[in-house]
């Protein structure tokens, strides 16, 4: 007989003693079970002992976390978290070095736990921490030069114990003072040798810019661009990281004025150039943190032409309409200018309004009109303008090659411009904030300073080539638009490491090729309307659903890594989940990195009965996306977010790393309760499995007509008095 299900059997440590086996009572409150064990080895005072986990997390466990403890589980009765704290408040205290610098290392690794760190935040620890910071330095810097290696070592665990105290939330970053920053930004410069001390003081500095407006103002004096741009160009990919995370901090967290100056400043400082020389071309793997970061620079970067895309053109304003003028005198310079005799005003406006005819705009008589809407609105100029300048003799030849077409068949330049600017704010997400899980970054937007101009200068020459391939008229306006996003989307996807080798990828995706993908795309999809194939259809779709089920349940056997989110990232933790091979029991637990292939189930210390499911739920119906906080409020983590409910209030929190194994998931559960797989990526391999069934089953039947109708079944015969020789 199974034992009862409150009922857990573990082994506990004491130090000194034999490991004790006993069942522990889950119902029993969890001060009677460590007075149980404080009898067994006659220790008094049971109120100052505690049990905490033997494993490497050393976690204690709490009337909160104890359902987790597991049978089979390896316990340690240990002092109590309260005891504990005050013992670490006095050690850190002393006088001496040594016996200083081993409190403060156990500190660092205590803090890990969020029952330690509130019972020694209670203890005012916090302030504690940052008065040995802002005067430790001092005190010792006699003792620098002969201990160096230990007064570094000193500061590394007390800001690493900051950093994991800080991290769960407890105190608020409004209360430090300017001299704690002070002094952390001075870290940045004077220990850019030490790995341990440089990582650290760029953490808190990122963490005090976005949990604090006041703090962002402060730690923007402190720090300069300047200072953080040495870090970039070492060979640590970590530090460069987080001097990335630190610039991206103050970039997103900088006010609407303030945030264009700071641009100014980087350009300045060539950290474009620096970041394409030293990270994103050094001879070494990019990790998913740093391509995260590059991706959030880059979309913050991106997100500075939105007040542009969000202007509209005020027709009234001479010099924006000068710049109107300068695109007309560019592209028809050549031309003579009417005399001043009388009635040029007459002629000049009807030239002008021929001249604007020809450069494409749809108010030929005040084309400043045509910049009113938003999006794109003064963008789309600034566009044609850096194009008309930058690339003068393909603006002249676009405008003129269209100019001397017919009517019906010319490009039109203005228009083209509008609406292209437009699709490519729409491709890059101009004005929308950077996803938390995207690591999604384009090599070529660091290849120049001004990427998104050169980006629309190589795609609106290719919307003019493409639109003679298609030989296109007006009419075709949004069918040759259609085509031009998929050209530059495919060529995105391939990832080119410069605006060239973007240009190249284009040229061979002329009109033609789109053609005989999307004929290839088709056909691979193709969907027989006929009354035969839908039957048939019919008749092979469960077969294909149950082929589909049991592709998700063997993804879910192999099993997946998911990344825990919180407030810093950097202190990524993973956990890995995968189903039993007989379908019954998920297993689950945490791990230390990102694993490089399966892990296997013993491994894993947690499993989840599949019987004892009760639901499966996405997105904002997630217990963990209900939270508030700007990350979970994130519309791209809200639709990779699901999570399974059991027993009465138990719950497993998943963030998928892409939105593939998140239909994987989502299908492989509901398929395990025996619910519909209601995914685009099962109705995706639905259409494409059945596509390719059919076909097969027809390959005999080719250059046949398949009637829409059955033949119509023959007349009975007058009598039945025959019969086949079968011999």
């Amino acid at each position: 007989m199974p034992p009862p299900a409150d009922i857990v059997k573990v082994a506990i440590e004491w130090p000194g003693a034999f490991p004790k086996l006993m069942e522990i009572d889950q119902k029993k409150p969890l001060s009677a079970i460590i007075k149980e064990v404080c009898d067994g080895w006659s220790l008094v005072n049971h109120e100052y002992y505690a049990l905490q986990h033997a494993d490497s997390s050393n976690f204690y466990i709490t009337e909160k976390n104890r359902n987790e403890i597991k049978n089979g589980a390896i316990l340690r009765l240990t002092t109590s978290p309260a005891q504990n704290a005050q013992q670490l408040h006095e050690r850190i205290q002393s006088s001496s070095m040594d016996a200083k610098l081993e409190a403060l290392k156990d500190l660092a690794s205590y803090s890990r736990d969020v029952t330690f760190a509130q019972e020694f935040i209670n203890l005012d620890g916090i302030s504690l921490l940052t008065q040995m910071v802002e005067s430790g330095t001092e005190r010792y810097q006699k003792l620098q030069k002969i201990m160096k290696p230990c007064f570094g070592d000193m500061l590394s665990f007390t800001l690493t114990a900051f950093v994991e105290l800080m991290d769960h939330g407890i105190v608020s970053w409004d209360t430090f003072s300017v001299a704690f920053i002070k002094k952390i930004a001075s870290y940045v410069n004077k220990f850019a040798a030490d790995i341990s001390i440089l990582q650290r003081s760029l953490a808190i500095l990122e963490s005090m810019v976005l949990n604090s407006h006041e703090l962002y103002q402060k730690v923007a004096q402190e720090i300069t661009i300047g200072q953080l741009i040495p870090h970039l160009q070492g060979t640590d990919q970590e530090i460069q990281t987080y001097t990335i995370a630190v610039i991206n901090a103050l970039f997103l967290k900088a006010p609407d004025d303030k945030r264009q100056e700071m641009a100014n400043i980087l350009a300045q400082k060539q950290l474009r150039a620096i970041i394409l020389t030293h990270v994103i071309r050094a001879q070494r793997a990019i990790n998913n943190e740093m391509a995260h970061q590059l991706y959030v620079l880059q979309v913050l970067t991106f997100n500075l032409l939105e007040d542009r895309m969000m202007t509209k053109m005020d027709p009234q304003d001479q010099a924006q309409r000068d710049i109107i003028f300068e695109l007309r005198r560019i592209a028809f310079d050549a031309e003579s200018e009417p005399n001043n005799s009388s009635g040029s005003i007459e002629k000049r406006k009807s030239m002008y309004t021929r001249d604007y005819k020809k450069l494409g705009f749809i108010n030929h008589v005040n084309p400043a009109m045509d910049f009113t809407q938003t999006p794109p609105g003064m963008l789309a100029l600034d566009n044609m303008l850096y194009f008309a300048k930058h690339h003068q003799d393909a603006y002249i030849r676009i405008v003129l090659e269209n100019s001397s077409r017919e009517d019906k068949h010319e490009c039109p330049f203005g228009r083209s411009s509008i609406e292209l600017t437009k699709m490519l704010c729409e491709i890059l997400k101009v004005g929308e904030l950077p996803s938390e899980t995207c690591n999604d970054f384009h090599p070529m937007f660091f290849t120049h300073d001004r990427s998104f101009e050169e980006f629309f200068c190589i795609c609106i020459q290719l919307l003019n080539k493409t639109w003679k391939e298609m030989r296109a008229t007006s009419e075709d306006f949004n069918k040759v638009m259609q085509v031009v996003k998929e050209q530059i989307m495919r060529a995105l996807t391939t990832k080119p490491s410069s605006l060239d080798q973007f240009k190249s990828k284009l040229q061979n995706l002329s009109y033609t090729e789109i053609l005989k993908i999307r004929q290839s795309e088709r056909m691979n999809q193709e969907d027989f309307q006929s009354r035969p194939i839908l039957e048939l259809k019919e008749k092979i779709q469960p077969e294909i659903l149950e082929l589909i089920k049991q592709q998700r349940l063997n993804r879910l056997v192999e099993g997946t890594c998911f990344r825990k989110l919180n407030s810093r990232r950097r202190q990524d933790k993973f956990w890995y989940c995968r189903l039993s091979p007989n379908h019954k029991v998920l297993h689950y637990g945490d791990l230390e990195e990102s694993p490089q292939g399966e892990v296997p189930h013993d491994s894993l210390q947690d499993k989840l009965p599949v019987a004892d499911i009760k639901a499966v739920v996405t997105g904002k119906d997630c217990p963990h996306m209900k939270e508030k906080g700007a990350l979970k409020q994130n519309k791209e983590v809200l639709e990779l977010a699901f999570s399974i409910l059991y027993d009465s209030n138990g719950q497993l929190n998943f963030i998928a790393p892409d939105k593939h194994e998140y239909c994987i998931w989502t299908d492989g559960l509901n398929a395990l309760l025996g619910k519909d797989m209601m995914s685009d990526l099962t109705r995706n391999d639905l259409d494409t499995l059945l596509s390719m069934e059919i076909k097969l089953r027809l390959l005999d039947l080719e250059n046949i007509q398949i009637p829409d109708a059955p033949p119509p079944i023959p007349k009975e015969p007058s009598n039945y008095d025959f019969v086949y020789d079968c011999n």
